[in-house]
C-alpha cells in the first residue's frame, strides 16, 4: 500500500505502520525553551526536544491510506505524549487498521522510537465514530490544584480573545523542507480542495500561538506540549487563507513537577462556518521557574 513511493505503508500484526523517521527538532537554536540542548539538560532531558506536533506529522500517510480525502475534512488525531525524543531520534507511527468501508471509525494510534520506546498514545478518528477520542476521555484535573505560581492568573473558563490566523505559503515551503511527511497534496499537487492543506505543526500554531500569547505574559517558565488532538470538522484549513480563532480555558492544575494548562481552539473561516479544533495539554516546569527556588539547581 502506498500513497508515492516514498510513503510505503505497511500491515504489521492488524495495524498500519510507518517507516521509520528522524524527526528534526527544527526549535533547537530557541535559546531558553525545551527544545533548547542546555536548557532541557538542565531540566533533567537528554537533550533539546522534537516537540510533539512535529511528531504528529508521521501520521498523515496513515491516515490518507485508512481514509483517503475524508480524514482531512472529518478526521481527528488525538495523542498524549509520554516520551521525548532528540533531534533525529528514529520514531514510527501506527494506527489500527480500521474495519474496511468504515465511513465513522476510530482507531489506536502510537509512535514507538526504533528501540520500542513508546513516544506517544491515542487514537484516531474519522466521521462521528460515537466514543470519545483519547484527550476527551482523558480527566483533565488529576490532582488538587493547589497554589498555582506559575499559572496564578490563569482561571477555567477563560475565553481568548478572537484573533486572525493564516498559513503563508512560504510559511508551508519552509515545514514542508524539513517535514518527514512532504506529501504532494500540502505542495497543491492533486489537491482535492485545490489549494493545499496546512501541514499538521503549522496548524497546531495557527490553533494556538496567538491565543495563549493572550495570557502567557507572567508564565516565566520553560513549557512543552504535553497532548494535543486536532480536529478536522469542515476541513481541511488551506494554506493562504485567514481564519478567525477563538478558545478558552478549559483546566488549570498541577503536578509534582509541573504547572498544566487544558485549552480548547477553533479556527472559523470568513462565513463563520467552524473549520478546525484542537484540544491542547501545555505543561511548564517547576524547576524551570524563579518562582519555585525550593527547586532550583545550583
Amino acid at each position: 500500500m502506498t500513497i508515492r513511493e516514498e510513503f510505503t505503508v505497511t500491515r504489521e500484526d492488524g495495524a498500519l505502520a510507518g517507516p521509520l523517521r528522524q524527526p528534526v527538532n527544527t526549535s533547537r537554536d530557541a535559546k531558553g525553551s525545551i527544545h533548547d540542548d542546555a536548557t532541557a539538560t538542565r531540566l533533567g532531558f537528554r537533550g533539546g526536544t522534537v516537540a510533539g506536533s512535529i511528531h504528529m506529522e508521521l501520521f498523515p500517510p496513515l491516515l490518507r491510506a485508512a481514509w483517503g480525502r475524508r480524514w482531512f475534512e472529518r478526521g481527528t488525531l488525538s495523542l498524549y505524549f509520554l516520551n521525548a525524543t532528540t533531534d533525529r531520534e528514529a520514531v514510527r507511527a501506527f494506527i489500527q487498521e480500521p474495519p474496511a468501508g468504515a465511513a465513522d471509525a476510530q482507531v489506536e494510534a502510537w509512535v514507538l522510537r526504533d528501540d520500542g520506546m513508546q513516544v506517544a498514545q491515542g487514537t484516531a478518528s474519522v466521521g462521528d465514530p460515537g466514543v470519545p477520542t483519547a484527550l476527551q476521555a482523558r480527566p483533565l484535573e488529576r490532582f488538587e490544584p493547589g497554589e498555582l505560581r506559575i499559572l496564578a492568573g490563569v482561571q477555567k473558563g477563560h475565553r481568548f480573545a478572537p484573533v486572525d490566523v493564516r498559513c503563508d505559503p512560504a510559511e508551508q515551503e519552509r515545514r514542508l523542507a524539513v517535514t518527514t511527511e512532504p506529501m504532494d497534496w500540502y505542495r497543491g499537487e492533486g489537491s482535492p480542495w485545490g489549494a493545499p492543506p496546512v501541514l499538521i505543526a503549522p496548524l497546531v500554531q495557527m490553533l494556538y500561538a496567538k491565543s495563549l500569547a493572550q495570557v502567557r505574559g507572567g508564565f516565566g517558565a520553560v513549557g512543552l506540549f504535553g497532548a494535543i488532538e486536532v480536529r478536522n470538522v469542515n476541513g481541511p484549513a488551506l494554506v493562504g487563507e485567514t481564519y478567525t480563532c477563538t478558545g478558552e480555558v478549559i483546566a488549570v492544575g498541577q503536578s509534582p513537577k509541573t504547572e498544566y494548562l487544558w485549552f480548547e481552539t477553533g479556527l472559523d473561516d470568513a462565513g463563520g462556518r467552524r473549520v478546525a479544533e484542537m484540544r491542547m495539554l501545555l505543561r511548564f516546569m517547576k524547576a524551570s521557574s524563579s518562582l519555585y527556588p525550593e527547586l532550583q539547581q545550583g
